[in-house]
């Protein structure tokens, strides 16, 4: 290669090189100079087409009967060796083991990371980044894989369409604790600032799960964070997680985005992104609506009662045929004992019916009248 074309190559390369590392460099944020609304000035695939988190419109989704039920390997399978948790100044991070992995999608997807989004407990709250009919969850936990079929590490996958597979569990407060959350909320304290990192005992991965990992909305869609690479293929488990407030409280107020010797210091709260437009992108569903469909406790109430009515009501109906056909089997016999008693004078004289025993008639008369009024009292609607 002569000298002019060498000169120009290295340029470009030198050019290349500089580029990147000033991307690497830049200081993005959920707010402030580089905030959201600035990520695409910076960062160009933030302004794609395929961007997440999205709000889950529930009734525009679409069965697939082909999607099955997500399976994880290895995540009860921690080992004796400790758990990396670090700040990254945006969220509290665990670094996981590279045996644990993804099965029930196209390819195995081996285990990188799981981080977490909440927000700032104020009045309005709002944490999670993915949304339900525009209602949004406390919090939001990720699991984030890359494809080891295909691509040898994470940063060769990350950039790819088909590189990574996101596990979003939306997360609710209630009142009682979650003890799974505690292996990672109870080690905050310890990584307070921007930089900090801390090994903390191995856990159950699994736990921190919900327990239906059958039904699921799946979309193609993106990193949520600068550099927003369209490469992710998402599942969002339809069940919620619940943690306590107290929980919540923690994971609110406790860790800084900023670092131990900055002046100033800034709590990390609200590292949510706003939901993305579909852009015609289709979220399909791993269950029918009638499936999905959750009942209220007194919807419950009502069908236990309703159902305990009618079988009531079925006995009581079955007792009085029972009943009734046993009377007319006795009434039978004694008729015919009656008329075998009879001359054939009588009969051709009186042609009117043996007369019915009157013990006999008093019985029958008070089982209808009891069968009535148990008829009458149970409900047959609901």
């Amino acid at each position: 290669m002569d000298s002019p074309g060498l000169f120009v190559l290295l340029c470009l390369v030198i050019f290349g090189q500089a580029a990147a590392s000033s991307a690497e460099e830049i200081t993005w944020s959920y707010t402030g100079l580089i905030g959201q609304s600035e990520w695409s000035e910076y960062f160009p695939d933030c302004g794609g087409t395929y961007q997440s988190p999205v709000d889950v419109i529930t009734t525009q989704t679409r069965f697939d009967p082909s999607l099955t039920r997500v399976t994880p390997l290895g995540y009860s399978q921690h080992g004796n060796q400790p758990f990396t948790l670090y700040n990254n100044g945006h969220t509290a991070i665990i670094v996981m083991p590279e045996w644990m992995g993804l099965e029930g999608l196209p390819w195995f997807f081996t285990a990188v990371q799981l981080h977490l989004h909440w927000g700032n407990g104020g009045p309005n709250q709002r944490g999670s980044e993915h949304t339900m009919n525009g209602i949004s969850a406390d919090a939001e936990l990720h699991v984030v894989h890359y494809n080891s079929e295909l691509y040898p590490n994470m940063s060769a996958a990350m950039t790819q369409k088909d590189g990574l597979a996101v596990l979003g569990i939306l997360i609710v407060t209630g009142e009682e604790t979650n003890p799974a959350f505690n292996n990672i909320l109870n080690y905050l304290s310890r990584i307070k600032h921007f930089g900090q990192k801390v090994f903390i005992p191995a856990f159950d991965i699994q736990s921190l799960l919900p327990e239906d990992l059958g039904r699921y909305y799946r979309y193609n869609g993106s990193l949520t964070t600068p550099p927003c690479y369209q490469s992710v293929i998402w599942t969002v488990f339809h069940e919620r997680v619940q943690i306590s407030k107290a929980q919540l409280l923690k994971l609110e107020t406790i860790l800084y985005s900023s670092k131990a010797e900055d002046p100033e210091k800034m709590l990390l709260q609200d590292n949510y992104r706003a939901t993305q437009a579909l852009n015609q992108r289709v979220i399909y569903t791993s269950f029918s609506a009638e499936s999905g469909k959750e009942l209220s406790s007194g919807e419950v109430t009502a069908i236990v009662i309703g159902v305990m009515c009618g079988c009531v009501g079925l006995a009581v109906i079955v007792r009085f045929i029972v009943k009734t056909i046993r009377f007319f089997k006795v009434l039978h016999r004694e008729t015919v004992v009656v008329n075998s008693s009879t001359s054939s004078w009588d009969i051709l004289h009186n042609n009117r019916p043996a007369p019915m025993p009157r013990s006999l008639f008093q019985k029958f008369t008070s089982n209808l009248k009891l069968s009535h009024s148990f008829l009458f009292l149970a409900p047959t609607n609901f």
